[in-house]
């Protein structure tokens, strides 16, 4: 982020604080920083923020930015800074957390005083396009058991142009927000007493999903992998072996009690320890690899409820799940074919214009987080580096972001809102083979243990349907459409024709439906535009004496009547090209 724009939204976060404790001033401070979108505060108060109130809080803010405050930046010694904090709970558990020694650094501006280490502008002046945009609740510290927060929102520009004009980037982004968009089109559905991140597709939804499916274990198929299925759940035993119990339990949903059950089981977080079992079904040599095996995994996680939103984070997802062992030597050509399957994936499906790559690495510092040795970590993400930089992959560093037993390549996109989230994965693992024992004789009669590459090829299916909606704004293309063909009668006189219409794409494997309601040609069109139908077939009286149909094309509108055969060669083309129209 521009450091001068973030330094604007930090101050404008102090603004909208001071704007606060004038209208509130029982609030309690947390904490508010800027963020890539703009900035956020985070408050402990009975009063429950309103879009009434927002509007209330930013009229205050741009007085405090007409007064032109000066903001003056001071150091203070512990005791000090304790008692000029006395009177906000948060702020001292803030400072008591500091390390012995560090500089304790407090902004001022007129009446108000905030901890803070900043930096911040110089006057309040500067703080002049500012939006805010929502409220919700947020737990201090992200922590759950921890106090329920109230979060305020906004965004800062350094000019109204600007700002205006992400505002409107804001509003379109709305309009093609899955949340919203993927239940107006019944595409999916959620249900309070079925409970947070449970989504339940309906027919069109998991039309599109079955869909993705078939094209990718029939693509990875082609590339030699073959298809395993594994159970939901297994004994407590297989996670302790692979160190899911030690290093992810809290991520995981039970069945049983430790203390009184003789067998605990546990939904599966991931499929890796399960597909190992094909591995170690009988003994293996150098012949056998690589060995390249996946599965249509449905996972369960125990995400926490504040982190639940639409398909994009859930409880209960459905992923492309692989995992493929080989030898040193195979390991490098073995990640770039993960990698440009990956890559396919993106591509055909039109996800690949806003893609970043992150090497995720672990932190030494934190060593209870991970399993290995340093030495063994300094290997594989050696190995990892090595393989990136050779295929010259522009990866930025995430330092404590590696899966407990290994490094990996976290694929991430964005949302319409520019939030950031990891879509893919490819991970090098050398630990959990000699945890489970997995080895294959090598060329020289020696027993080794196999790499392992662990991959999803697509990500969640969950959430990759969450960006197609979001992408197209619900209009997805040709082959993937839940409904690629609607067929609209005219009138009743000419139903007939239009079931043998509906049949002969019924034969060819066309998804279509037939209008047989008793509404007005235009009415029943606007509605069939409305449901983002690819193709239109309206037919008639003239239709049906010349054995054509009249199409209308999504993108085009009225394209004229063609017979049938001439409408089918153009719908299969675009299927079978897997056109992005």
């Amino acid at each position: 982020m521009d450091e001068q724009l973030q330094t604007l939204r930090h101050s404008a976060s102090h603004v909208m604080a001071q704007a606060i404790k004038r209208l509130w001033p029982d609030v309690k401070l947390a904490i508010g920083p800027a963020i890539d979108n703009g900035f956020y505060y985070d408050f402990d108060t009975e009063h429950t923020f309103t879009n009434d109130d927002l509007e209330k809080i930013e009229a205050e803010m741009k007085k405090i930015a007409k007064e032109n405050l000066k903001i003056e930046r001071f150091e203070l010694p512990r005791d000090e800074a304790l008692e000029l904090m006395k009177d906000e709970p948060y702020k001292i558990e803030l400072i008591n957390d500091l390390p012995e020694g560090e500089t304790i650094s407090f902004y001022k501006q007129g009446e108000f005083t905030d901890l803070c280490a900043g930096p911040h502008v110089n006057y309040t002046g500067k703080v002049k396009a500012v939006k805010l945009l929502s409220a919700t609740g947020a737990y201090w510290r992200g922590d759950e058991k921890n106090k329920m927060l109230q979060r305020i929102y906004g965004t800062a520009f350094k000019n109204k142009t600007e700002l205006n004009e992400y505002l409107e980037q804001m509003e379109e982004a709305r309009k093609r927000d899955h949340n919203k968009l993927g239940r107006e089109l019944e595409l999916f559905t959620t249900v309070d007493y079925i409970g947070q991140g449970l989504p339940i597709m309906l027919p069109k939804g998991a039309r599109v999903i079955q869909l993705l499916q078939r094209f990718v274990e029939d693509e990875e198929q082609r590339r030699g992998w073959q298809l395993t299925k594994t159970p939901l759940m297994a004994k407590s035993d297989l996670y302790k072996i692979s160190g899911h119990w030690d290093h992810y339990k809290d991520g995981m949903f039970i069945l049983g009690d430790e203390e009184k059950d003789k067998e605990v089981y546990a939904l599966r977080p991931m499929t890796c320890p399960f597909q190992y079992q094909a591995f170690l079904n009988r003994g293996r040599s150098y012949r056998d690899l690589p060995m390249r095996l996946n599965e249509t995994s449905t996972l369960f996680r125990n995400e926490s409820s504040g982190e639940m939103h639409g398909l994009i984070r859930v409880r209960q997802f459905t992923i492309s799940e692989g995992h493929l062992m080989c030898t040193p030597e195979q390991l490098e050509d073995e990640f770039k074919g993960c990698l440009e399957l990956c890559n396919f994936m993106l591509e055909t499906l039109g996800l690949d214009e806003d893609v970043s790559y992150r090497f995720s690495q672990w932190d030494p510092n934190d060593r209870e987080k991970y399993i290995g040795t340093p030495e063994q970590w300094d290997e594989a993400q050696g190995v990892m580096k090595t393989i990136l930089d050779d295929l010259e992959i522009p990866y930025v560093v995430g330092v404590g972001e590696a899966a407990f037993y290994g490094p990996k390549l976290d694929i991430q996109i964005k949302n319409v809102f520019g939030k950031e989230d990891t879509l893919i994965t490819i991970q090098i693992d050398q630990m959990l083979a000699e945890k489970f024992g997995m080895e294959y004789v090598d060329k020289d009669g020696t027993k080794k243990n196999p790499y392992i590459i662990h991959r999803t090829s697509i990500g969640c299916y969950e959430r990759t349907l969450a960006l197609l909606i979001e992408k197209y704004a619900g209009a997805f293309p040709t082959w993937l459409a839940p409904v690629q063909v609607k067929v609209l009668p005219i009138s009743d006189k000419y139903m007939e024709y239009a079931e043998s219409v509906k049949a002969e794409l019924d034969k060819r494997g066309i998804r279509n439906e037939l209008d047989t309601r008793k509404e007005k040609i235009g009415y029943k069109i606007r509605e069939a535009r409305l449901e983002r139908v690819p193709y239109i077939l309206v037919v008639g009286e003239k239709e049906q004496e010349e054995k054509t149909v009249s199409v209308r094309d999504r993108k085009n509108g009225d394209i004229g009547s063609m017979p049938m055969s001439e409408f089918m060669s153009l719908i299969l083309d675009k299927i079978a090209t897997k056109a992005k129209d």
